[in-house]
């Protein structure tokens, strides 16, 4: 990765959890070569990939720093439904990169003050030399189907109407299929039979890597757990309710399952 910016980088700037966008129809992030360029200071800054061929940096922006005219900080979820897969993976890994910074500014173990280690992407405490990378969280997301039926549940703090599949985080000593069969009978109350690997993808709120499967229904009735699931059901491919942004993981998930449907229905 490049040591410094160039005057195509594209600046991934985050205050919090907001990401600093420039005004106008669809999300973009401005370009320049220094932060100082688009109007704001920077704590941290750290190369994060490429995107369409311009090198992209994440940086981290004060609470105390205004906006810059004719940009905004948004929140990554108010946009992730109006961004393409490619832009919404760099503004993620950014955002957990910034958020792994913002929180390991001293060493957990002896409390003492730490520095970004050289050579790699870690912050070494300057007293005990302790190093901290960044974290990611391991969590599950499965699709469970019920002969032509998918099942779909709402959590509270999804929009309203929006429908998804379930999805937990792995506990310490479990495998992900111990955490799949937990957190389906958990979430739900039903058992799940022959798991399946669908794919994965970085989620960055605040720093998980989800680990997508397919399972089969194997028995059990639904009985959706209070406080985490509003409600679930089973539908059709034909009769679906609102469901999660197309860059998401879990509308993959669901669109694969629609165009299963399609090839089995008879011609």
């Amino acid at each position: 990765m490049p040591e410094r910016p160039t005057d195509e980088a594209l600046w991934f700037a985050f205050q919090g959890d907001r990401l600093l966008v420039l005004e106008g129809d669809e999300p973009r992030v401005p370009r320049a070569s220094t932060v100082a360029e688009i109007g704001v200071e920077a704590l941290f800054r750290q190369p994060v990939g490429s995107l369409n061929g311009s090198p992209c940096w994440a940086a981290e922006v004060p609470e105390w720093v205004g906006v810059p005219p004719g940009a905004a900080f948004v929140d990554l979820r108010a946009i992730f439904a109006a961004v393409d897969e490619e832009f919404f993976a760099v503004a993620g890994r950014a955002k957990q990169v910034v958020n792994w910074h913002a929180t390991h500014r001293f060493c957990g173990k002896c409390g003492g003050v730490t520095e970004p280690a050289s050579g790699e992407l870690a912050m070494r405490c300057t007293r005990c030399g302790m190093m901290h990378y960044p974290r990611v969280s391991p969590a599950v997301i499965v699709r469970v189907r019920r002969e032509d039926e998918i099942l779909l549940a709402r959590s509270p703090g999804f929009p309203k109407g929006m429908r998804s599949v379930l999805a937990g985080f792995v506990e310490p000593g479990e495998s992900i299929e111990e955490t799949i069969h937990r957190e389906v009978r958990e979430e739900v109350g039903i058992e799940v039979e022959n798991l399946g690997y669908f794919g994965s993808q970085p989620w960055p709120f605040p720093n998980s890597l989800m680990i997508g499967f397919t399972a089969d229904y194997a028995g059990g009735e639904i009985r959706p757990e209070p406080g985490e699931i509003e409600d679930a059901g089973w539908y059709r491919a034909d009769d679906l309710p609102q469901l999660p942004p197309k860059v998401s993981i879990a509308r993959r998930m669901i669109d694969a399952f629609t165009a299963e449907a399609r090839m089995r229905r008879p011609r």
